[in-house]
């Protein structure tokens, strides 16, 4: 009789075998952001829908964000990619600049940071 021997465990590359996975915008945002604008109950597997379309948006629009980026030679998303995107999608016109609308949908901390704002003393905030 011979005595037992373990069996040798192949040593791990250190790399997962998983397969990575692609980020996800949180199902619990979309469905406030979805009840705060539907305003009465919508069932769960529509929920699941908008999370698929949200999330097929979403791609969509970073994509376009890129391409518009490196066109401009550039590797950093500007605020006028995300004009043109927005004015591409008929979200932006002369009649309703982006100011308008970021007036309208952000909160007043936000509208700090985004809109140029003249205060005395000849000083413009945010500073570029």
């Amino acid at each position: 009789l011979q005595p037992l021997q373990a069996k040798p465990v192949p040593k791990s590359s250190g790399t997962s075998r998983r397969k990575p996975r692609e980020p996800e915008i949180a199902s619990r945002l979309i469905k406030g952001i979805f009840r705060h604008y539907a305003k009465m109950p919508v069932a769960r597997d529509a929920f699941k829908v908008v999370e698929k379309c949200s999330e097929r948006y979403f791609k969509q629009l970073s994509n376009d964000l890129e391409a518009y980026t490196r066109h401009a030679g550039r590797r950093t998303v500007e605020m006028a990619d995300l004009e043109l995107l927005m004015r591409r999608q008929g979200l932006v016109t002369d009649k309703m600049p982006i100011n308008v609308l970021i007036e309208d949908y952000f909160p007043m901390e936000y509208r700090k940071l985004l809109i140029p704002v003249a205060v005395c003393g000849n000083k413009v905030i945010p500073s570029k």
